[in-house]
């Protein structure tokens, strides 16, 4: 795909200038400097750990009358103070899951790197549009997910268009991937199991880790919004393993003379398995074919001037586990918290509260996150993929943004998990799981 594009832009100034010579070409810089700080630490005898990351994006963007844009940058990495990530808990033998995410996880050692994060061509006219390259994306299933200190990619290919009454298509075709954090563009199969795999229905630890085999992924969006009703459909194919269908509906009602918006949503989805489920051997399966899962998600909030609270709840319910690769993004329903997903199990229920406050007169907004999640009982590896227990989760978190320097921000985000009732638990199921306080600074400054 690559030498397509390049062979494009080789030839698109000349044709463009030669065909409309009023036209002008302009450059603007595109550059993203983030700072990470992120600790995690354990009241028991588990191995706290800590990193200090940054990330620097250099780019720009070549833009051609109001239609077409190249977009060209490479991020690097540095390690600037850690702990030692790659030595494993020596009361569970578990491996650092936090910290080593914020650098290159196929290589946790190396302290330095980068990759070419984008290069693409677009098109875009007053109700079309398409995109071929390394670009972002923000789907239900396949999104940025950008809590580390780069955000998740696509190389690929999207294309949009809007009718007269405002329905909105979006077509996705992708072939690699480029998970947060990694200086690797892999392949759709490649790249499930880059992160901790959890165990397979026997109990035993999970061996799909590059053995799934699956070249490309093809997603469908369709929305349209009214003055107060919101609707979106997605269907998201994912070659050889499953196929998710998700459907969103939201709905708000304003009162001017109290200044009060109630907010109401719901979402529903199912998954099935598509072919081998990743591969021919069982051993090595990701997804078993035969699994048939669906979802309901609901939410109730309300606005008022500098207030937002939201009270969420989540089923998950059928046969086999609901999954998709924590490489790929966040959990698209309502309940989700950052630092933790609840992807990998048969059966769910999830009660969470969220509540955010701007203060007058600044840039600063606090919030918090409530979250009560019941999961399938330990011993049973065929609906509990990540030995993970019921818990509890707290975050408390900043962001603020100067008046006087709008393009940086600084945000703090302090997280805590709890397993809940009187479990009787194995250092292998609380480690990196519950029994921590979890600590994130960033800082952001981009120039575009």
């Amino acid at each position: 795909m690559m030498r397509y594009i390049l062979g494009i832009l080789v030839c698109f100034p000349f044709l463009a200038f030669s065909q409309q010579p009023e036209k002008k070409l302009e450059v603007s810089p595109d550059v993203h400097l983030r700072m990470f700080w992120m600790n995690t630490s354990y009241r028991s005898d588990f191995k706290d750990d800590y990193a200090l990351g940054t990330s620097l994006s250099l780019g720009t963007k070549l833009s051609y009358t109001e239609h077409w844009e190249f977009h060209v940058g490479y991020r690097v990495f540095a390690n600037l103070w850690s702990s030692d990530l790659a030595s494993p808990d020596p009361v569970s033998g578990g491996e650092n899951r936090y910290e080593v995410g914020l650098f290159d996880l196929l290589n946790p050692k190396d302290r330095f790197f980068g990759k070419l994060e984008s290069l693409s061509l677009s098109y875009s006219a007053s109700n079309w549009g398409a995109a071929v390259g390394r670009i972002g994306i923000n789907t239900a299933w396949v999104n940025a997910q950008d809590g580390r200190l780069s955000p998740t990619g696509i190389e690929g290919a999207n294309f949009w268009f809007s009718t007269n009454d405002r329905w909105n298509f979006s077509v996705w075709g992708i072939g690699k991937m480029s998970v947060r954090g990694m200086s690797e563009w892999l392949s759709v199969g490649e790249s499930i199991g880059i992160f901790p795999a959890g165990r397979d229905v026997n109990g035993e630890p999970s061996q799909y880790a590059g053995n799934t085999e699956s070249e490309w992924i093809g997603i469908l969006e369709i929305d349209k919004d009214w003055e107060d009703l919101g609707i979106a459909l997605s269907n998201t194919f994912v070659q050889n393993i499953s196929n998710t269908f998700w459907t969103n509906v939201e709905k708000s009602w304003k009162y001017n003379k109290t200044g009060i918006t109630l907010l109401w949503g719901v979402q529903a989805g199912f998954q099935s398995g598509v072919g081998e489920g990743g591969s021919e051997n069982p051993i090595f399966q990701y997804k078993n074919p035969e699994d048939k899962n669906w979802v309901i998600s609901t939410r109730f909030g309300f606005k008022k001037s500098a207030w937002h609270f939201d009270l969420n709840y989540t089923k998950v319910g059928g046969d086999g586990l609901w999954l998709s690769p924590r490489e790929w993004g966040k959990d698209a329903w309502y309940t989700f918290i950052p630092r933790e997903r609840n992807e990998g199990f048969s059966s769910l229920d999830a009660l969470t509260a969220f509540a955010e406050y701007f203060i007058p007169n600044t840039n600063l907004k606090a919030f918090v996150h409530l979250g009560f999640h019941w999961l399938p009982p330990l011993n049973a590896p065929a609906e509990n993929k990540y030995n993970m227990p019921s818990y509890r989760q707290v975050n408390l978190g900043m962001k603020y943004t100067p008046k006087s320097i709008p393009k940086l921000d600084f945000q703090l985000l302090m997280m805590n998990k709890k397993a809940l009732g009187n479990q009787s638990l194995k250092p292998g199921q609380e480690y990196n799981k519950i029994g921590l306080i979890h600590v994130n600074g960033i800082i952001n400054w981009r120039w575009n």
